[in-house]
């Protein structure tokens, strides 16, 4: 089953094991940030026209997802109701692709799992084809889909929820990817594959970055939604190269992450209500600044509350 992958594995290894992987992979980095950066900035002049024709465009735009009527309880306004838009309701089929990504992680814990073999058949592979280098970028690419989920509104990319919003649900978010992560892994044990640590199941890292992808899509949509999951699911396949999790332990994260996103929505209404958070407001202007005599990546930005 992890044959048609070993050619692909391969190619990838002999790439990573040169001499110049550290500056192969801080240009793949910095190429996957600006072209992020620079899809939003196109949609946005894209859109500029429309925009311009309709001082209530703003308004029409978020009025889609907020089309909940509120409802009234002797004579009061329900203060749920009240808070409460499309994209914070709670909807059953949400749960499908969280639920069986989990459904299948939980089928790996185990010397005895189902899918023990399938497990021990991609960390043999992924260890032959590495031949023992750790490629630890993922520590810090995790975060960066997050970032996009707070900034890219910024950047000219027409966002659903205001700022104060958006940083409630991140917020609420990564409090139920910290509480799920931790609290399985200490109660599941799972040993890692490297070093038999016991509390490798579900992968943490895994589940910032899913987090941080489903907060994109949500808010922004597929079209940069799409680069979100790529950059998730990099994440998640580099914690299996760099053999410290298992198969079934990103599946779980992955599907953990994007249950902890839907949460941070599906409470919204609770933070609107006790935070008071405007709904309109704040403006910024941001660009990305590339400084090529350090090769850093930067940016500036003004902000008019």
């Amino acid at each position: 089953m992890f044959c048609p992958f070993s050619v692909l594995f391969s190619y990838i290894c002999n790439v990573m094991m040169s001499k110049k992987v550290e500056k192969v992979l801080r240009l793949v980095v910095l190429t996957m940030v600006l072209v992020v950066l620079s899809v939003g900035d196109v949609i946005a002049k894209t859109k500029s026209s429309v925009v311009n024709n309709s001082k209530n465009k703003a308004t029409q735009i978020y009025d889609r997802y907020a089309v909940n009527p509120i409802l009234r309880k002797n004579g009061k306004v329900d203060w749920w109701e009240m808070n409460q838009t499309y994209s914070t309701r709670f909807r059953v089929e949400q749960l499908v692709v969280p639920v069986s990504l989990v459904g299948l992680g939980v089928l790996g814990i185990g010397e005895n799992s189902p899918m023990r073999g399938i497990n021990l058949a991609i960390r043999n592979g992924l260890n032959e084809a590495s031949g023992g280098v750790k490629l630890r970028f993922d520590d810090y690419v995790q975060y960066v889909p997050v970032a996009f989920y707070l900034t890219l509104d910024f950047m000219g990319l027409k966002a659903k929820h205001s700022f104060g919003e958006r940083v409630a649900v991140a917020a609420v978010t990564y409090i139920a990817v910290t509480a799920l992560s931790q609290g399985l892994k200490y109660t599941v044990r799972e040993p890692r594959p490297d070093t038999g640590t016991r509390n490798s199941f579900p992968s943490g890292h895994t589940m910032t970055a899913f987090a941080g992808a489903e907060l994109v899509r949500s808010e922004y949509g597929w079209g940069v939604g799409m680069g979100a999951y790529a950059l998730a699911t990099t994440v998640g396949f580099m914690r299996m190269y760099n053999g410290r999790h298992w198969f079934n332990d990103v599946l779980a994260g992955a599907g953990l992450g994007i249950l902890s996103a839907r949460i941070g929505y599906w409470m919204l209404p609770l933070n609107r209500h006790i935070f008071r958070i405007p709904r309109k407001g704040q403006a910024m202007v941001a660009s990305p600044v590339y400084y090529a005599n350090t090769k850093a990546v930067g940016m500036s930005c003004a902000i008019q509350f």
